[in-house]
């Protein structure tokens, strides 16, 4: 007797957690899925390949798209309350997604309406930050100050705060691949640097030869 009373406790308790933990599926946002490929990304928000901007070839592929919610006809204001999304890829996978909401729709609301929000889609967060003077406490190096956040394992849901705006916004990422994306694009920035000045007595170089095959064109064709 007392081995079903505790199965049943255990199934109750189940079935209480199923619905906590569907609901804390932090890999999906408005319909996009961490993971998906690049021209799934551009089918889903109806944009082309010539919208992607590539940030790094190596050690990694980066690339970003900026997409811009249209606009509700006969409205100002946009639908889903998101003014703009940022998608990253890693080798031509969405492994990060950061949401700028439009300023009218969160105006007047502060970090306990917008983290209450959140927390009735995605469950309550796992930290949350406590409120400081934005004054006081602004650092010129942050740009982005953490409200709440929202993790498991694998992704990491963050609520976040612009430092001189004062916005709210999101960020979504993978964070296995979220590490490996920065280490790369921190590798990219020291290439870069090492190879700027060959890079630069090149192009002088080029710049040069062009001016001395226009200076011998125009020797044959100049009439004083």
């Amino acid at each position: 007797m007392k081995t079903i009373r505790s199965l049943i406790f255990c199934l109750g308790a189940l079935l209480l957690i199923v619905p906590t933990l569907r609901a804390q599926d932090l890999s999906k946002y408005r319909g996009f899925s961490l993971g998906a490929s690049l021209p799934n990304v551009l089918k889903l928000s109806d944009q082309k390949l010539a919208d992607v901007k590539t940030i790094h070839t190596r050690p990694m592929l980066i690339q970003e798209l900026t997409w811009w919610p249209p606009s509700t006809p006969g409205t100002s204001s946009r639908p889903d309350s998101v003014e703009q999304m940022l998608f990253s890829f890693s080798n031509g996978a969405l492994y990060k997604i950061s949401v700028t909401y439009e300023h009218a729709s969160i105006e007047g609301l502060t970090a306990g309406d917008m983290v209450k929000s959140i927390s009735a889609k995605y469950g309550p967060p796992t930290s949350v930050e406590p409120e400081i003077e934005p004054v006081v406490n602004a650092r010129y190096d942050m740009p982005q100050k953490p409200v709440a956040s929202w993790e498991d394992s694998q992704y990491s849901f963050a609520l976040v705060r612009a430092s001189f705006t004062d916005r709210f916004g999101l960020v979504i990422y993978a964070k296995q691949v979220n590490t490996e994306a920065e280490l790369a694009i921190a590798q990219a920035v020291k290439l870069e640097e090492q190879e700027r000045p060959e890079k630069e007595a090149d192009q002088r170089k080029k710049e040069a030869d062009d001016l001395e095959t226009l200076r011998q064109k125009n020797q044959k064709t100049f009439h004083p």
